[in-house]
């Protein structure tokens, strides 16, 4: 099992974007949040194809705090159905990766 994961979320706007990647930060659950610029998201919603503009959170952790992160985000997340990946960081700078276990103790 890989110690370090990169967890993806998106919202409907930049301002819920920030307030999730505070808290998560704040809370230790996240080393660091990433928030992309807006995007176009197309998908199935309810029988139908939306098309809506949305952020993505980029969310840097390890892999042992999911179960918490998760928890966390369906809490607070806007959506009644929230896209919540986790990839495996495989490789990274190790200063990086050492400072993303300073940070998420």
């Amino acid at each position: 099992m890989n110690k370090y994961i990169f967890v993806m979320t998106t919202v409907p706007d930049e301002e819920e974007g920030q307030k999730i990647a505070h808290k998560l930060v704040k809370d230790r659950l996240a080393a660091c949040v990433t928030i992309s610029a807006a995007s176009k998201s197309y998908y199935w919603w309810q029988g139908n194809i939306s098309e809506e503009k949305e952020y993505i959170l980029f969310i840097k952790t390890q892999d042992s705090l999911y179960p918490e992160l998760e928890k966390k985000l369906l809490k607070i997340h806007p959506y009644d159905v929230p896209e919540i990946v986790a990839l495996p960081i495989l490789k990274g700078f190790k200063k990086y990766l050492n400072w993303i276990t300073e940070e998420t103790p």
